[in-house]
């Protein structure tokens, strides 16, 4: 305060408070804007644009990677953890070749980031007041962690959303798909339409149905394909349901009946983890309701009582 106050004015510590507010609400505007798109909009978007076909969403354009020439400082050295960072960033959305290098890159650019801000935040420290060792390397290094970690928060934050809406739309894929198998079209071309059919509103689940009608059509073997988008998913239920295909296609029993019993036992599914989650609604607001009722309450019913008894002691102490 006395810092603001000599380098400003007296009215140091309000253009400090009104700069800060300016700055919270800039970075605030960003997450109030973003608007998921509407699937009627998505639906008419795809009408507007009938030529446009699913092949050509999963080709990666081929452009020049600047970051080429540091893969080996970028790029982890181990096939396994190459394949482990591969894999989240696949189930995570990203599928483009230079997803892992892009990851790391992220990392080590937010954490270099976040050092420099330590350090001139230590500087400025320094200058202005008189800080032990312990509160200048809290002050350098905690920002260092917090960049480098962004990234492997955001990929964990988009797995878990992407896996949320697999999860809410694959009973409703599933039963499109059984009316599609019922109507006479093979396995393959079911896949095609209801991955058609489903983008506008669960548009992940959409791109892993359209990659494995594009595997099968290339000629990849259709149990590689469908274990591939069980691993990439990383649902329970989407690893039962390729189980069932396979088991079907290995034992020649008919599909649609295995479609049926399957797309009924992922309804119940669906009914029960709302039922869970409206169980446990009453558990998560007792604790709210008790933060925001019994203060007031206890205040109201008590408050005139110590009000009183205060009173009493003071005309006691004054001898009134």
């Amino acid at each position: 305060m006395s810092f603001l106050t000599e380098t400003f004015g007296p009215l140091g510590p309000l253009l400090a408070a009104g700069f800060l507010g300016i700055l919270l609400i800039l970075i605030a505007l960003p997450v109030f804007l973003r608007k998921q798109k509407d699937p009627l909009d998505r639906l008419k978007e795809q009408a507007q644009t009938p030529n446009a076909r699913p092949e050509a969403q999963l080709r990666a354009q081929t452009k020049k990677d600047k970051l080429e020439k540091y893969s080996d400082f970028l790029e982890p050295k181990d096939a396994e953890e190459y394949s482990a960072i591969q894999l989240k960033l696949l189930r995570a959305g990203y599928r483009q070749k230079n997803a892992v290098r892009m990851y790391h890159f992220a990392q080590f650019a937010l954490g270099a980031g976040g050092l420099v801000l330590g350090t001139a935040y230590a500087l400025l420290l320094q200058m202005t007041q008189d800080p032990t060792t312990q509160q200048i390397i809290l002050s350098i290094l905690i920002p260092g962690a917090a960049g480098y970690m962004a990234p492997k928060y955001w990929v964990t934050r988009r797995v878990a959303a992407r896996e949320e809406e697999i999860i809410n739309g694959f009973p409703d894929s599933l039963d499109m798909m059984l009316v599609c198998v019922e109507a006479g079209q093979s396995l393959d071309q079911a896949i095609l339409r209801v991955a058609r059919e489903i983008r506008a509103g669960y548009p992940a689940l959409a791109d892993e149905f359209d990659t494995v009608s594009q595997e099968m059509k290339a000629g990849k073997d259709r149990i590689s394909v469908l274990r591939d988008m069980s691993e990439r998913c990383g649902v329970s239920d989407v690893a039962s349901f390729v189980t069932v295909l396979i088991q079907s296609a290995s034992f020649g029993t008919s599909i649609a009946e295995a479609l049926r019993v399957f797309s009924a036992e992922m309804r119940d599914k669906r009914v029960m983890r709302a039922e869970e989650k409206a169980n446990t609604l009453p558990t998560k607001m007792t604790l709210a309701t008790m933060m925001l009722t019994v203060p007031p309450l206890l205040v109201i019913l008590v408050g005139p009582s110590v009000y009183g008894i205060y009173l009493t002691l003071t005309a006691t102490q004054t001898g009134y």
